[in-house]
């Protein structure tokens, strides 16, 4: 239980650091200027760290749940695994959504979806490398 605790909170400050430096950096700021006009003028930074870290227990939670059901051998594969599922349900979908909704740059939804890639599979690769003793 312990380790879950660790794994999950390490995660959501890891997928905070992550969020901050896939959305604040110089690209970003001018491929996503497209949102401006609905984009809040300041972030509650408590709420945003709050956030990151009910997420990052909450997906630890559910790779472990699932963790026997996810395809593979090793639990790199797993974790990758996890992290593909991961990156479809909130990247891949977010990013066609509003490719159909909205006019959002090709660019703009391409940077979306390969970000969040990155970024699930960074967190799949930890839950695979540091839950694995918890099966």
């Amino acid at each position: 239980m312990m380790r879950f605790i660790l794994v999950g909170l390490g995660s959501g400050i890891l997928f905070g650091v992550m969020d901050g430096l896939i959305n604040a950096n110089p690209l970003a700021q001018k491929l996503y200027k497209v949102y401006q006009p609905i984009a809040r003028k300041s972030i509650s930074v408590p709420t945003g760290v709050a956030i990151d870290l009910i997420f990052g227990l909450a997906m630890a939670g559910i790779f472990l749940l699932l963790r026997k059901a996810l395809p593979g051998e090793s639990w790199i594969v797993k974790g990758l695994a996890f992290g593909l599922m991961a990156w479809f349900f909130r990247a891949a979908m977010q990013a066609a959504s509003q490719w159909v909704m909205f006019d959002v740059p090709a660019g703009t939804l391409l940077y979306t979806a390969a970000c969040g890639l990155a970024e699930m599979l960074i967190l799949g690769l930890l839950y695979g490398l540091t839950l694995r003793a918890s099966a």
